[in-house]
């Protein structure tokens, strides 16, 4: 379903749409194609109970998800936050007296430099095998490390230095675990079965109608058709119409550039 939810807004925006509409026009083509006669009085009688219950299902499940993706991509901007605070704690811990700063902020500054141009978007966010970013990221580890075993450093300063960088690592992981989610299909088949069916069943009732009144079912096949969009559109924050935005870490490679962390030096 990856596909699906890397397609642009407008794309999904005005393919939903048209299948809404489609769908609307050929229930109420089909109808008159389809039921005998002698049975159409029969068809409102069916189809006019079945809106509330079909009309609520399809709420239900698009608010549970909708909220549920909205709620994923703020997540996401978090742990991108969570990121950034831990490169800048980095930073700042290899400004320690006696400690090399300059080969931690260049390795520091190359991840992150790698990380935002090689593995933001698309497979390389969810795989994190990408090998410009993991020769940075080791680097990085070795220098850190390589100063925190010195012994002029100190033992508070080799700690902090440690721990530091384990939750640079630990943030990236996190967010490569993030990228790779993926909204459950039998959920999705759910939600746009449901969607379809009111779509269905409001152009069954207007069969008998003429086109200028069968417009009417226009505006829920609209509210179908760019719920299922958003749905989409919101599903992927690493590769989809919404990339998670990475200015907290753009921020830090900034101050890296500039000498922020070792007073403009």
């Amino acid at each position: 379903m990856g596909w699906l939810t890397s397609l642009p807004a407008v794309v999904l925006v005005v393919g939903w749409l048209s299948l809404a509409l489609l769908v609307a026009a050929a229930a109420r083509i089909g109808v008159r194609a389809l039921v005998p006669v002698e049975e159409r009085d029969r068809v409102p009688q069916i189809a006019t109970p079945l809106m509330p219950t079909l009309g609520a299902a399809f709420a239900i499940f698009a608010a549970l998800t909708l909220a549920s993706e909205a709620g994923y991509l703020r997540a996401a901007e978090g742990l991108v936050s969570d990121e950034a605070a831990a490169a800048s704690r980095l930073a700042w811990a290899a400004t320690s007296p006696r400690v090399h700063t300059k080969p931690i902020h260049t390795a520091l500054r190359e991840y992150l430099q790698n990380t935002r141009a090689r593995e933001w978007e698309g497979a390389a966010a969810a795989s994190g095998d990408d090998a410009a970013t993991a020769r940075a990221i080791a680097r990085l580890e070795r220098s850190v490390r390589a100063e925190a075993a010195r012994p002029e450093v100190g033992t508070p300063t080799g700690t902090e230095l440690v721990v530091s960088m384990d939750a640079v690592t630990s943030s990236r992981r996190a967010r490569v675990a993030a990228a790779s989610r993926d909204v459950p299909a039998l959920y999705v088949v759910t939600l746009v079965v449901s969607g379809l069916a009111l779509i269905a069943n409001s152009g069954a009732l207007v069969f008998r109608s003429s086109l200028r009144t069968s417009l009417l079912i226009v505006g829920v096949a609209s509210v179908v058709g760019l719920s299922l969009a958003l749905l989409f559109a919101l599903s992927a924050p690493w590769s989809g119409p919404f990339i998670v935005s990475g200015r907290p870490l753009d921020t830090i490679i900034g101050n890296l550039q500039s000498g922020f962390f070792d007073g403009g030096t």
